[in-house]
């Protein structure tokens, strides 16, 4: 089952922030292959940018995200899509976006205002208690 990971899941468990141990939870479920875990490309980049401020060695963090999970991209196309969709936050679009287009099962973010169209879209915690407790 693919599932798509949204940035704020990353932040929470480095920042130990609330849902912290069901990002980890998923994490590594995404790492033992019990899911195939999805990113998009920026993500990788928005936590390098957060988390510097806070964590001095973010590196073998980010070494680990690249080796477990399938980073995907964007493209001109895709940010069209994504630009055209009716919501203000255009880094949600373009994760939707990339998860559609590579057919995931689920999206996985904190965000309560992440875009709602034909994707599920799960906190942390309902996808752990759904698909890994």
């Amino acid at each position: 089952m693919k599932i798509f990971i949204d940035t704020n899941i990353f932040l929470d468990l480095l920042l130990e922030r609330e849902g912290y141990e069901d990002a980890l939870v998923i994490l590594n479920a995404v790492e033992k292959n019990l899911f195939d875990g999805l990113v998009l490309d920026i993500t990788l980049l928005n936590i390098d940018y957060v988390a510097r401020k806070q964590i001095k060695n973010i590196q073998d963090f980010l070494q680990l995200v690249n080796g477990v999970f399938e980073v995907v991209g964007a493209d001109n196309a895709k940010f069209t899509k994504a630009l055209h969709l009716n919501n203000s936050d255009l880094e949600d679009n373009l994760q939707y976006i990339c998860a559609k287009e590579n057919e995931v099962f689920c999206i996985i973010s904190n965000d309560k205002s992440f875009i709602k169209a034909d994707i599920e879209v799960y906190s942390s915690g309902d996808f752990v208690k759904r698909y890994i407790a």
